[in-house]
């Protein structure tokens, strides 16, 4: 298992923030209380049924995360003492056994809910942001919808070799809803009162979860912080299969080396188009920089000098473009200029020693598993005629499973939610244009940008992998403030890297304001820049 993919599953482990507490539980004389920790009486949530209901007391001190495949495991220091109550739910009839998790401190709660989300195809959290939660004083809950792992997809058919249409509704959305329902009514029973506040908080597959959470079930969380978010699930799973089959179509596979000099050329010709180079590329989609120009230069690739071909530049033009029919019409983003190529255009060698493609785990799985129905389906024999037709085939048989692209927030914002996402401009695994088109697509739907402001905040991150924004946790912290004391954030507080592995201080915007250069002053110095609109197209 390659490093990328540790890292983009390590990364997607959201973080928890210490924030002001509303309703902090305190004995008479202002001692802070601590619990018990016995097993509660649940009640189902419509249409499940309670298999079994356990609690377990952990000390205060270390707790070590355990490994699961393909992330290793690590220590977690200063956890405070907390009952760990776990709910099996199943749907009678349909063979399915979601567990629910529930993480209880036993002293110094502060009155609010974190329920994580999941990463890849993994529900929700095996201990990292649960431990982040607690530590900053949150009663935390997660779920694995009773499905695998992150790239363990067994559970997608079943022995008649048909999709398991259960497991992937509880995927897909109903187990998040019924773990919120569950949360609360084990919190409420835990500290004698129920959450002052609910928040859920995840990124990628959580990012999505949470997205399906205010389009499905509107009224489970007051705040709900879902970044780089999967929606559109259906089209970009597919899509990001799209540079292995120009890879395999053209019989040219540039190592990681060679996409990198293509990426770094192509920041350096369009890192001052937004005032100030800064070494990022504000706007992906403005860089017109040709890989061409590339061609014939020499690059030093693990201590071998290797010629940049025409070849090697029309793979990198077509995966910058992104996914077209054979007769050239546009289906998905393609990588963003900026972003790590061979996350997706991976490559290895055969045994004959031969340069062969290496699909990244996750959409191989979708196309070979969901679409195909064969587990072991060779994704490298996809052409683009056929890409097209599963493409197709996906939007037709998931979008209203799994799409979670419906625009509709009236609910929500009905209900008094607010939804706050960051997505970085170089992710390498899911294209942000996806989250503006569909932010877009909110505001024609519900009367226009500054309407669904009062409820629905995006902010893109110039250079930014996928899950890798750095905000101290001050993400969580600026929801909390909108949920509770009604500050909506203007800006977001980030430290991004560039593409020489430097760090700059910036406040992100709101979109569609994006961050100008004032035209002096150091430019990793977040004073240096203001919020203006976007140059017209």
């Amino acid at each position: 298992m390659n490093r990328r993919l540790l890292a983009a599953l390590a990364a997607a482990a959201p973080l928890a923030a210490a924030v002001y507490a509303p309703g902090v539980s305190a004995a008479a004389d202002g001692a802070a209380p601590a619990y018990g920790c016995t097993s509660p009486v649940v009640r189902a949530p419509a249409g499940t049924a309670v298999e079994n209901v356990t609690a377990a007391a952990h000390a205060a001190g270390t707790f070590d995360v355990p490994a699961v495949f393909p992330l290793p495991g690590f220590p977690v220091a200063d956890v405070p003492a907390f009952c760990d109550v776990t709910i099996t739910l199943t749907h009678p009839g349909q063979g399915d056994h979601a567990k629910v998790r529930v993480w209880l401190p036993q002293q110094n709660w502060n009155g609010r809910l974190q329920t994580i989300g999941g990463q890849a195809y993994a529900a929700g959290d095996y201990g990292a942001g649960l431990t982040g939660a607690i530590k900053s004083g949150y009663a935390a809950a997660t779920t694995d919808a009773g499905v695998g792992t992150y790239l363990d997809t067994g559970w997608a058919l079943n022995g008649a070799g048909r999709v398991d249409t259960a497991l992937l509704q509880d995927f897909a959305s109903r187990s998040q809803h019924e773990a919120a329902v569950v949360a609360k009514e084990v919190v409420a029973d835990h500290y004698a009162r129920a959450a002052s506040y609910a928040y859920f908080n995840g990124c990628s597959t959580g990012g999505r979860q949470g997205y399906m959470e205010a389009q499905r079930y509107p009224g489970d969380y007051d705040g709900i912080l879902a970044n780089a978010p999967a929606v559109n699930w259906d089209e970009f799973e597919v899509a990001t299969l799209w540079p292995q089959v120009v890879m395999n179509e053209a019989k040219t596979y540039p190592s990681a080396c060679e996409f990198k000099a293509f990426t770094d050329a192509a920041v350096q010709a369009c890192d001052g188009a937004d005032g100030v180079e800064d070494g990022l590329v504000t706007d992906p989609d403005e860089c017109g920089y040709d890989p061409r120009r590339l061609v014939g230069t020499t690059v030093e690739c693990d201590g071998r000098q290797v010629t940049v071909t025409a070849a090697d530049a029309e793979v990198v033009r077509r995966i910058w473009d992104g996914p077209r029919t054979a007769a050239g019409r546009k289906l998905w983003s393609g990588v963003p200029v900026g972003a790590d190529l061979s996350a997706l255009a991976g490559t290895t060698t055969d045994a004959a020693g031969n340069p062969v493609g290496q699909p990244f785990p996750v959409p191989a799985a979708w196309v070979s598993t969901w679409l195909k129905k064969q587990p072991g389906f060779d994704v490298s024999t996809v052409t683009t005629d056929q890409f097209t037709q599963l493409f197709a085939q996906s939007r037709a048989e998931y979008d209203r499973v799994i799409g979670t692209d419906d625009p509709d927030l009236t609910a929500f914002r009905a209900a008094g939610g607010k939804l706050l996402s960051w997505h970085g401009s170089a992710d390498e695994y899911i294209p942000a244009n996806g989250t503006v088109q569909y932010r877009q697509r909110v505001e024609r739907k519900m009367g226009g940008a500054a309407k669904v402001d009062d409820f629905y905040r995006l902010f893109l991150a110039p250079g930014t992998a996928h899950c890798g924004l750095n905000t101290q946790g001050g993400d969580l912290a600026a929801l909390t403030a909108w949920v509770e004391r009604g500050r909506a954030p203007r800006t977001l507080a980030a430290t991004l890297t560039t593409a020489t592995g430097g760090t700059v201080d910036r406040n992100l915007c709101a979109y569609p304001l994006v961050s100008r250069y004032k035209g002096d002053g150091d430019p990793a110095d977040a004073g240096s820049f203001r919020c203006a609109p976007a140059d017209p197209r």
